[in-house]
């Protein structure tokens, strides 16, 4: 093994060791984001210790510093000669990183459920990758006296949900004043939905009022969180050698999302009833964001929002064609009218076109 790669594979496994120990220690300091930063920064550290190993780079020509997370996994995922990750397993990548983004620069309240799926799943993926690109046992990377994390799983995602949508609906009664907490405790059932339907980036506040307004409205959390629906848990094993692993249900493909796409990651799975997700036409649209229909077309196109697959999508439906936007439209719109009107906006294309 080249001895960069060897260096970086120790790193790894000394990161993984402390995210086992930041999860099994007796109190609960600092203990859920340190977890997640230390599992995250083994799996940064795992990746390019692979790639190396297979004879790839991790820096860019001429780059000063080396791959990020994410160009990691595309790397391990897409590229012929080094690829040794599945679509699955990218997903699981993905969480952990969004979770500990969350962790790391806002909030993030996790249950210990969740949590345990988590850090099990990624424990049980770090072995998987061991022997597939190394051909080493975990065993071998931890001391004698340490156990990878194995307690009681929660192996069935719908009643994890279940228990979670109950609690944040307490949250959120009227009079209780703990909407901070409540959204706190949608952000990870959010990122992990979002996750999976391969949206980069942290939710907002308004997505997450949203989701709290829908599931105060007793909306199924599998309506309100149609991509975690799409995904379950599969365990396998008891003790020390307990294997999770997230895994998407029978029928439900994933698609590799093309490099350079806006606000997507790498992976993602694809919607199985896409008009339900570009659920806007033009006039719902401009009544979403408080303008008449030309204006709220004119900053569609003043943002370029119909070339952004998150935001746009056209539909032939037998003879018809249909022009559907996304929620993400209205966020994008409404961030825009924050820093400029949409009078202005309307001025300025007509001054283009003049």
């Amino acid at each position: 093994m080249k001895r960069e790669a060897k260096l970086l594979l120790q790193k790894a496994s000394d990161s993984l060791v402390l995210a086992i120990e930041l999860f099994n220690r007796p109190h609960d300091r600092g203990r859920v984001s340190s977890t997640l930063i230390q599992l995250d920064h083994a799996f940064e550290m795992l990746m390019k210790a692979a790639i190396l190993h297979r004879g790839g780079r991790i820096r860019e020509r001429h780059a000063k510093e080396t791959i990020g997370f994410d160009a990691c996994v595309r790397r391990s995922l897409s590229d012929g000669r080094i690829k040794y990750l599945t679509e699955e397993q990218a997903l699981v990548l993905q969480t952990i990183n969004g979770l500990r983004d969350a962790a790391q620069h806002h909030l993030l309240d996790i249950s210990e459920g969740q949590l345990y799926v988590h850090v099990q799943s990624g424990v049980t993926l770090f072995r998987d990758l061991l022997e597939t690109v190394f051909d080493q046992d975990l065993a071998c990377h931890l001391p004698a006296r340490v156990l990878p994390v194995s307690t009681s799983p929660p192996t069935d995602l719908a009643t994890l949900f279940d228990s979670e949508v109950e609690e944040i609906k307490k949250l959120l009664q009227p009079g209780r004043r703990r909407r901070i907490e409540a959204l706190a405790r949608l952000r990870p059932l959010a990122i992990l939905d979002a996750t999976i339907r391969g949206e980069k980036g942290q939710p907002s506040d308004s997505d997450l009022r949203r989701i709290g307004q829908e599931v105060l409205q007793g909306k199924s959390w599998v309506n309100v969180f149609q991509g975690a629906a799409a995904v379950e848990i599969s365990a396998d094993g008891t003790g020390p050698i307990l294997s999770l692993r997230l895994s998407k249900r029978e029928g439900i493909p994933i698609q590799l999302v093309p490099e350079g796409t806006p606000s997507a990651l790498v992976v993602a799975v694809k919607r199985v009833n896409e008009l339900d997700f570009y659920s806007l036409g033009a006039k719902r649209l401009s009544e979403k964001v408080g303008l008449t229909m030309p204006k709220a077309v004119a900053v569609v196109d003043y943002l370029g929002l119909r070339s952004d697959p998150n935001c746009y999508k056209e539909f032939k439906i037998g003879s018809q064609l249909h022009k559907r936007y996304s929620p993400k439209a209205i966020e994008a719109v409404k961030k825009a009218l924050g820093k400029e009107s949409a009078d202005e906006i309307w001025a300025k294309r007509n001054r283009a076109r003049a």
